[in-house]
């Protein structure tokens, strides 16, 4: 596997060539993609990043996930996802990856949940001809037919394509061209559709049948210096100037 970021679907537009031609493209926003999380292979059995996007409101987070966040030093986000890597990742926690990973012409992959149509017919879920619109068919028009055999087997065979519950389901769209990247208003315009209803989650990776991989910031936390922490200690185990002498002007009096 490979890092990629989580974006948000806003619609889709079209981009004109310098020829004039016609593009069809997605446009996707891509807000910064903090790091919550680094999985590393002695602590979690696996390495990996996760990572979170967006706002989302205080009383909408648990307890549990704002303690979570504040550990990472991040504002709560809408979700957390997490990338595996092959190797252990030498970043931070908060560290921002924003759309300037991607180039222009570069191959993604876009991962998404297709559109969810509810209960649909044979026709429409699996393209099925249906009955013949008159001549005897007697409100048979948009069925399915026979599901089985008789006796033997005496079962319907799994697999069988019949009605049911159609999209909501996890797709992924290959090899797609990105056509431009605006940095400024976190933007990245992909060619073509993608999986998904306008507004959805969708995770944009370098495609699969490339051998490009988005490179992952590296840095360690800024040290703290060691005079300034002294400085402070020293300050607080001071004891206050005037103390001994009211301690005489009591015994005095």
């Amino acid at each position: 596997m490979s890092l990629g970021l989580v974006g948000k679907k806003i619609g889709m537009s079209r981009v004109f060539t310098e020829e004039g031609r016609s593009t069809p493209v997605t446009v996707i926003e891509v807000l910064p993609n903090k790091i919550t999380q680094v999985r590393t292979e002695q602590t979690d059995g696996y390495n990996g990043l996760q990572v979170t996007t967006g706002e989302r409101r205080a009383h909408r987070v648990s307890n549990a996930m704002k303690g979570h966040f504040a550990k990472a030093g991040v504002e709560p986000g809408r979700g957390v996802w997490e990338f595996r890597l092959e190797s252990a990742a030498d970043t931070r926690l908060g560290t921002e990856l924003t759309v300037d990973l991607f180039s222009e012409g570069q191959k993604v992959d876009v991962f998404g949940r297709t559109i969810g149509k509810g209960f649909a017919g044979v026709m429409k879920r699996h393209g099925f001809k249906g009955g013949r619109a008159s001549h005897g068919n007697s409100k048979a028009h948009r069925l399915g037919g026979s599901i089985g055999n008789a006796q033997d087997p005496g079962r319907v065979f799994k697999g069988k394509k019949m009605a049911g519950h159609m999209g909501a389901g996890s797709a992924v769209q290959q090899n797609l061209d990105v056509v431009k990247v605006d940095s400024e208003r976190n933007i990245i315009l992909v060619s073509g559709s993608i999986p998904g209803s306008k507004g959805a989650d969708v995770i944009i990776r370098p495609a699969v049948k490339s051998s490009v991989s988005l490179e992952i910031p590296t840095g360690q936390p800024e040290p703290v210096e060691v005079e300034e922490v002294q400085e402070t200690v020293d300050n607080q185990a001071a004891p206050p100037v005037d103390a001994p002498e009211e301690a005489s002007e009591n015994k005095e009096s």
